[in-house]
């Protein structure tokens, strides 16, 4: 059973940036669909980014030219690079996995997920 740790998450001002990284043990990520996810106070929980197998990517317009995500099947780890961040931003990042996800924003098309990460961005 793969088992996810995300770490990386903490307090920036607006403007600065975090990397999150995805660790997995258990099994390697290769062959899974890894994405981030976030849950802003009050909200749903959302995928903000996704890199598949086959390295392809998807996000959300919103961070699009601020985040990237990026794999190192060597390390057996996925980052999210989190640039200008904004205080909108500020939520409970987690990463997330499954073998096959149909569209990378619903949570609920991942069936193994880390226990998050706080993100905060705040003057």
């Amino acid at each position: 059973q793969v088992q996810l740790v995300e770490s990386g998450g903490g307090a920036v001002k607006p403007g600065g940036s975090l990397r999150l990284s995805c660790t997995a043990s258990g099994s390697t990520l290769d062959h899974y669909t890894i994405g981030w996810l976030r849950q802003v106070p009050g909200g749903e929980r959302e995928g903000v980014y996704c890199i598949r197998s086959d390295g392809s990517t998807w996000n959300r317009d919103f961070v699009t030219d601020r985040f990237t995500i990026s794999r190192d099947n060597a390390k057996n780890t996925v980052y999210l690079q989190m640039n200008n961040l904004k205080p909108e931003d500020t939520a409970i990042y987690s990463c997330a996995a499954a073998t096959s996800v149909p569209f990378c924003g619903v949570y609920y098309y991942y069936n193994i997920f880390g226990q998050g990460t706080q993100v905060t961005v705040s003057s």
